[in-house]
């Protein structure tokens, strides 16, 4: 039995999982990394720490499943996009790496569409800018930290890093690159006259070279080997940014459904033959599969605000499961059921760490009473992460010629039955997700297999390998219900539109 190895690094745990060649989740392992919060919205990781937790991963994974590290065909790594992971002369990161939920460049963006280089920069990137993209952060850190960039070998995205340190050669996989700014997407290839409109002409000699998802990358070193349990000399796989895996790994080979992530970030997509390239959506990158591209609207306002909630207003509830051996999530889940749909809840602007609507959005509960409970609050919560989802989809869908079959869905919220209805009451679609934990790292598994000649292209591995589950079909009575919720929530973002300046105003000059 061959056996595909999975790391899936997002902003705040890594994974390791190991599936077998039918596609059969054998075991996982995760752990929490340290989110590091130096200042108001910004967001880093400790990079020494991050690669120690690929390594007891991978470990803990051998060990669940009872398996030798030469019982592994392959290794596949993905992690989150955007951020920025630097790499030294010295042979030593640079720096802390900065998560995809950092929000300190954000006046770059604003400064770029203002004086015209945005619109410049999407001819040849297909993208709107980011204040998380690399080409913010390094603008930021030429400004403020300008000692970093001197020091840089080589710029990596999160799990170019880790595949890095498991085989000691620098590569730059395409679709976390292509959804970077840092690539034409029309030549396929970096532009110089890209980077020097960012004013980051420098940067071109410390970008790795360009690989694609299924070319092997390189192989497991003597050092990674000892550290990982893992063989020496076991190749390694290009992989891919996490929303390309998971989209994989639920399946999304074809044109006729449009993939939700429900993680960190709120990650809502579809493939098609052409980018879209009239400004209607945020983002246009490389898919996995050749021929492909991945048209894609996004923000980080999804689950990562169900983890906030729990972690800072559920202390005691966290104590109380810990203690039980109960499950913290089955807990809120019941919660949320508790309170009926068509009850008022307090309007939740889910932008903890960044918006889709405002640069300087922040977090909000609207229309709070005495009578509102946690319980309605989390309520407000779920609610508010799935209508922010749902903005994303209303832009996706005007460019599209025809509805989608079905939205798929990954992440945290797939994997809690009541929340997977409410998104497809919300949505008005049916939900479909896959029969398997680590969507990511099952990506992985899906595009390792295919690197070692199991099945001849990716969409033949997905078609063999992956298990959609029945779908979660709306109930429109619901739905009804939601709809005008969702009108709420749009027009408070409105009404609270001319405040955001004021707040980051005042934060600025205290």
């Amino acid at each position: 039995m061959r056996y595909y190895l999975g790391l899936d690094n997002g902003g705040t745990a890594t994974k390791a999982a190991i599936f077998d060649e039918t596609g059969k989740e054998v075991a996982t392992a995760g752990m929490d990394t340290a989110m590091l919060v130096p200042k108001a919205g910004f967001t880093e990781r400790d990079m020494d720490e991050m690669w120690e937790a690929n390594c007891q991963v991978v470990r803990k994974a051998l060990e669940k499943a009872q398996i030798r590290g030469e019982d592994i065909a392959c290794v596949t790594v993905c992690g989150h996009g955007k951020g920025l992971y630097l790499w030294g002369k010295d042979g030593r990161p640079v720096r802390n790496g900065i998560i995809s939920t950092d929000n300190r460049a954000w006046r770059y963006p604003v400064q770029w569409k203002e004086d015209g280089t945005q619109d410049k920069v999407f001819e040849r990137s297909c993208q709107h800018i980011l204040s998380s993209q690399p080409v913010s952060l390094l603008a930021w850190l030429k400004d403020n930290e300008p000692e970093a960039l001197e020091k840089t070998q080589w710029i990596f995205a999160c799990k170019d890093y880790v595949r890095f340190c498991l085989t000691g050669e620098a590569f730059a996989e395409r679709t976390d690159y292509s959804g970077c700014n840092l690539v034409n997407l029309h030549t396929e290839e970096y532009d110089q006259e890209l980077l020097e409109l960012f004013g980051l002409s420098e940067c071109m000699e410390k970008l790795p070279p360009l690989r694609y998802s299924t070319d092997i990358c390189g192989y497991i070193t003597a050092e990674a080997a000892q550290k990982t349990g893992l063989n020496e000399g076991t190749p390694v796989a290009g992989g891919a940014f996490d929303i390309d895996a998971c989209a994989l790994a639920v399946g999304v080979t074809d044109e006729e459904h449009v993939c939700m992530i429900a993680g960190t970030w709120s990650i809502n997509e579809y493939i098609g033959r052409k980018p879209i390239t009239d400004g209607s959506v945020m983002m246009n990158s490389f898919f996995c599969l050749p021929d492909y591209y991945l048209i894609e609207e996004c923000s980080p306002t999804s689950a990562g605000n169900n983890e906030w909630f729990m972690k800072t207003l559920l202390p005691e509830l966290r104590k109380e499961c810990k203690k039980n051996g109960t499950n913290i999530y089955e807990q809120m889940n019941a919660w949320v059921e508790e309170i009926p749909p068509e009850e008022f809840c307090p309007v939740y602007l889910p932008f903890l760490m960044a918006s889709n609507v405002h640069p300087n959005a922040r977090g909000s509960f609207v229309g709070l009473s005495n009578f509102h409970t946690r319980k309605h609050l989390l309520r407000s919560v779920y609610e508010g992460v799935t209508f922010c989802h749902r903005y994303h989809l209303e832009r996706l869908l005007k460019t599209r010629k025809e509805a989608p079959k079905s939205i798929r869905l990954a992440g945290g919220a797939a994997r809690s039955p009541m929340w997977t209805q409410m998104f497809a009451d919300v949505m008005k679609l049916p939900v479909e997700s896959v029969q398997v934990n680590e969507t990511g790292a099952f990506g992985c598994a899906l595009i390792g297999a295919t690197a070692c000649k199991a099945y001849p292209d990716i969409a033949e591995a997905a078609a063999r390998m992956c298990r959609i589950s029945s779908p979660v079909l709306p109930d429109m009575e619901r739905a009804s219900i939601y709809d005008e919720k969702y009108e709420l929530y749009c027009k408070t973002l409105k009404a609270l539109d001319g405040l955001w300046d004021s707040v980051q105003a005042y934060q600025d000059r205290h």
